[in-house]
């Protein structure tokens, strides 16, 4: 029997985890496979009446939904579209391995960055002041801090007045998802703040809301997916940007939110914000 080298024994396991690591990186990306082998996209969504121009349960109800449809058909897979109670539920629920991707009207966030990859821009999004006839409408800041402000706790609405400097006193954050707008009519608060695109939708519904000051920078809505999941978000990306290049999101974009809703998100894009 040959006597054992030690010293190439070590070498050859060295050699062999090293290859192994460089197999599991190569296997990483393997994400978008999975949904293919497992035949459906797993969408991790907040489902609220106020969500619907976005995403419902309904098949083809929703500016996200149809788009995400069109993928799928594309994939030859299907969609299941998976409830989650909360938004600040939704990137726990993601990493923990409960969904393929975030959709239905999440906004990008630095804070979000940090955990989870986000597709390219869905939708655009600026966050805005609403306030309701006959009170006054909100044009500064200043005017907002003075405001007894409605939000929802852990959404990217509440960051925004953390960001303004609104008192936390003046902030009543306990509202639950969907119902800012009936907060603000039954007089709970004097202002809420909201994105755009859900102004826009709840101003259809209730002609006395009136838009105000535009809070923070311009901002994008899209999908989140994990970091590691990188052939998910290229395809993702890809179809997106190349829906956004045809009169198809135009269409959409006026079927949900209004034939003035154009307009609206183009005054968002500006950079003014007071």
């Amino acid at each position: 029997m040959r006597p054992v080298d030690k010293k190439a024994r070590r070498r050859t396991v060295t050699l062999g985890l090293g290859l192994c690591a460089a197999a599991a990186m190569q296997a990483a990306p393997a994400d978008l496979d999975e949904v293919t082998r497992r035949g459906t996209l797993r969408v991790l969504a907040v489902l609220v009446n106020q969500q619907e121009s976005f995403i419902s349960a309904r098949p083809g109800k929703g500016l996200d939904r149809e788009l995400l449809e069109g993928f799928v058909a594309l994939h030859h897979v299907t969609l299941t579209v998976v409830p989650v109670g909360g938004w600040d539920e939704l990137v726990p629920a993601l990493l923990e391995g409960r969904g393929d991707t975030i959709a239905g009207r999440f906004t990008v966030t630095d804070a979000r960055k940090r955990q989870i990859d986000f597709t390219v821009e869905v939708f655009p999004t600026r966050n805005v002041v609403l306030t309701r006839k006959p009170h006054r409408v909100v044009t500064t800041l200043d005017e907002l801090r003075k405001e007894r402000v409605g939000t929802v706790r852990g959404t990217s609405m509440a960051d925004a007045l953390t960001a303004a400097r609104v008192p936390p006193s003046s902030v009543d954050d306990g509202i639950p998802t969907g119902t800012l707008p009936a907060a603000l009519k039954a007089g709970r608060v004097t202002a809420i703040v909201l994105g755009v695109e859900n102004a826009i939708a709840d101003r259809r519904e209730d002609p006395d809301l009136q838009l105000g000051a535009f809070i923070g920078p311009p901002g994008s809505l899209a999908w989140g997916v994990r970091k590691t999941d990188t052939r998910l978000r290229e395809a993702l990306d890809e179809y997106v940007s190349s829906v956004r290049r045809t009169p198809t999101w135009s269409r959409l974009v006026v079927k949900y939110f209004g034939e003035e809703a154009p307009e609206i998100l183009r005054k968002a894009r500006a950079d003014d914000a007071p």
